[in-house]
């Protein structure tokens, strides 16, 4: 049987960075499908996790710069660039969320368009928060980049990528990434970041 998985990203986060790179390797062999789910998750934050913004508090500094080396690590293992944080933190995405939003009805184009996005921020610090860096992301991802932009700029798209974030709120999300298995019973099980990626995998293979 194949087990349905949603994997509920935002481009601005490091440990989603991770996870979108290991998600495949992690359940490879397994019988699975996955959609990937652009969201705001600065939404998500603001409406059930608001203390994260006080984990970023000078208070915080040390707590966070050891986190930031745990970061590194896991990076390393997974074989993947990590040059965060950089002048561009934090990232504001909703332009990038808009993009990514506007290709989720194409599922391989949006993986590559995310996959490059996450190379463009995370290796080569560029600032996704200016258009024109998600245009030559596009481009890079072979899609028509302007074209892309308009449309990514449509209310369409706006309200998509609102109606998500709600989406992922209602259904537990606290955080990116979210990803959810889907039982043959209708019901679900969330899992959220890259270190839970072991358990996706074991309740993917109980299920196929």
């Amino acid at each position: 049987m194949t087990v349905r998985v949603e994997f509920f990203f935002d481009l601005s986060s490091p440990w989603t960075r991770l996870a979108f790179a290991n998600i495949r390797p992690a359940l490879d062999g397994l019988d699975y499908s996955i959609a990937w789910r652009p969201f705001l998750v600065g939404g998500v934050f603001n409406a059930v996790n608001p203390s994260v913004y006080e984990s970023r508090k000078p208070e915080n500094a040390a707590r966070l710069a050891r986190s930031f080396d745990w970061l590194k690590q896991w990076a390393e293992l997974a074989g993947v660039a990590m040059n965060f944080p950089s002048e561009h933190h934090p990232l504001k995405s909703v332009h990038a969320m808009r993009f990514c939003c506007a290709l989720e009805d194409d599922q391989p184009a949006l993986e590559r368009f995310a996959s490059e996005a996450f190379e463009a921020y995370f290796t080569h610090a560029r600032n996704l928060d200016d258009p024109a860096e998600l245009v030559a992301v596009a481009h890079a991802s072979g899609l028509r980049g302007a074209a892309l932009a308009e449309r990514a700029a449509s209310q369409p798209v706006k309200d998509r990528l609102r109606a998500n974030t709600d989406e992922a709120i209602a259904r537990g999300a606290f955080g990116s990434p979210t990803i959810i298995v889907h039982e043959p019973t209708g019901e679900e099980q969330l899992y959220f970041g890259n270190d839970q990626l072991p358990l996706v995998r074991a309740k993917v293979a109980a299920l196929a």
